[in-house]
């Protein structure tokens, strides 16, 4: 039987070494590449073709939901495990609506590193158990804003707020974009919330996200 291929993507060396050696103790585990930032990761993933590729999150240049947009876009059938330090609300749901077939946290074990690999090559979705209450939570919370509509609701400069909050920027670092206030900046999001029935910026962006409204950091 063939060797599962892997390819690693991740911008500390250390971890990407350390990643290697846990997965090459196992002969049915062998890693193809790996990957210092986002665009070299998709390239790697266009001309490896991989069965697994492990993704961070947060790398420079094309973030990691934007390395698993490209890849879909591709149509390749590598499959996708994300393993993060993050576990933040607005990237969870977009990733699993993505494609991504698992998603650990840096303090899983080796064994549960390899051992997800192995279920994610064979088709499985794997979760670390954090993960798994998150998605639960934020799916049921979406099932409760679902019935509504936002299309024609917000205004251009709400959107343009929105989509700024879904790349991560601070209310300040909207308004130099704006070149607004951050009074004004608030104004926006306190606008925002009432149409569409939330509390928060971190909803508001799992809201727009999980309806192609925004994109999200690293997407253009």
């Amino acid at each position: 039987m063939s060797p599962i291929r892997i390819m690693l993507a991740d911008d500390h060396a250390l971890v990407r070494q350390g990643t290697r050696r846990i997965l090459e103790e196992h002969r049915d585990l062998i890693v193809v590449g790996e990957a210092e930032n986002g665009e070299e990761a998709l390239e790697l993933v266009k001309r490896l073709n991989p069965d697994v590729a492990i993704l961070d999150i947060r790398m420079p240049g094309l973030s990691g939901v934007g390395v698993v947009s490209g890849i879909k876009q591709s149509s390749l059938q590598t499959k996708i495990l994300i393993l993060s330090a993050f576990d933040d609300d607005e990237y969870i749901l977009a990733l699993m609506e993505a494609g991504v077939s698992g998603y650990l946290l840096k303090t899983a074990q080796g064994n549960e590193l390899v051992e997800a690999v192995r279920g994610i090559a064979k088709g499985k979705n794997i979760l670390h158990p954090d993960i798994a209450m998150k998605v639960a939570r934020l799916w049921a919370h979406r099932r409760t804003i679902s019935g509504q509509e936002v299309s024609g609701q917000l205004s251009p400069r709400e959107m343009e707020a929105l989509q700024l909050a879904a790349k991560c920027l601070s209310a300040k670092a909207i308004a130099v974009n704006l070149n607004i206030s951050v009074r004004t900046v608030n104004g926006h999001f306190y606008s925002i919330f009432n149409k569409l029935g939330v509390s928060s910026r971190i909803e508001a962006v799992l809201y727009a996200l999980s309806r192609h409204l925004v994109a999200p950091e690293g997407v253009e």
